[in-house]
């Protein structure tokens, strides 16, 4: 069995990592990679994490192939055309001396395209759960949150004039759009979002502050055997990085 490094980037060398994101995301399905609040320096943040996610679970889960000769390695991005057809990445051995990492990034390929015909079979998409309940919000259970901790652990993830508040008087306003929060995802399930962290999935509600159709952050909800514990909360870029490894949230709050 391979040892698969677990980090992208000691696995293969990718120089035009901006060029070759912008031709992934022309290939693939449309969609939208780009934070709406967060700065950086890759043109499709959401679309980069994603790989780099992805990759560390295929890792994990030992599926990269190694074509017949063992001069191209391959993996299934998860990702299809606008066909349905999946797309894989492929990489040739790395000649470069400068460079640690062992495969040196070569295209995106098609699941048709004769490229991939020197692997005797093709890898399979990252698995990210066994039992599908995991991924809906179960109404029964009770939702504890511990709120103190929400604050002092992640002030810095609250958009202004929040995170400029006394803690005591935030505290008031969570208080209160945790409440909603959980009226409304009694009312509908759907408003829970699931992803996928630290090999575990866990839930995501909006947490609307000042006004009620627009979330400012994300409460994640732990499973537990008998109540959902939340603890932290995540922006929404951050969120959205996290929800997309396992689906392209299709939902009316959590939005790129």
């Amino acid at each position: 069995m391979v040892s698969w490094p677990y980090r992208f980037p000691d696995f293969a060398f990718m120089p035009k990592i901006n060029e070759n994101l912008r031709m992934l995301a022309c290939m693939s399905e449309k969609e939208d990679w780009t934070y709406k609040r967060t700065s950086t320096e890759y043109e499709n943040p959401i679309l980069y994490n994603y790989i780099q996610h992805t990759y560390a679970r295929l890792a994990e889960e030992q599926k990269l192939v190694v074509s017949i000769d063992s001069q191209r390695a391959c993996f299934n991005s998860g990702l299809v055309t606008p066909n349905q057809e999946e797309i894989f990445l492929v990489f040739e051995v790395n000649k470069l001396k400068e460079v640690k990492a062992p495969w040196h990034f070569c295209k995106f390929c098609r699941k048709g395209e004769y490229d991939l015909s020197g692997f005797s079979s093709l890898p399979d998409m990252a698995h990210y759960f066994d039992d599908p309940s995991r991924l809906v919000f179960d109404p029964r259970k009770e939702i504890r949150v511990n709120i103190e901790h929400i604050i002092t652990d992640n002030k810095e993830r609250f958009p202004e004039p929040y995170k400029s508040m006394d803690n005591y008087m935030l505290q008031t306003f969570i208080r209160g759009a945790i409440e909603n929060a959980k009226q409304r995802v009694k009312r509908s399930y759907k408003t829970a979002i699931p992803q996928y962290y630290r090999g575990g999935i866990q839930l995501l509600l909006p947490l609307c502050i000042s006004n009620p159709q627009i979330a400012d952050l994300a409460i994640v909800l732990d499973d537990g055997e008998t109540f959902y514990r939340a603890s932290t909360c995540l922006t929404l870029d951050m969120a959205y990085n996290n929800a997309r490894q396992l689906a392209r949230p299709d939902r009316d709050w959590l939005q790129p």
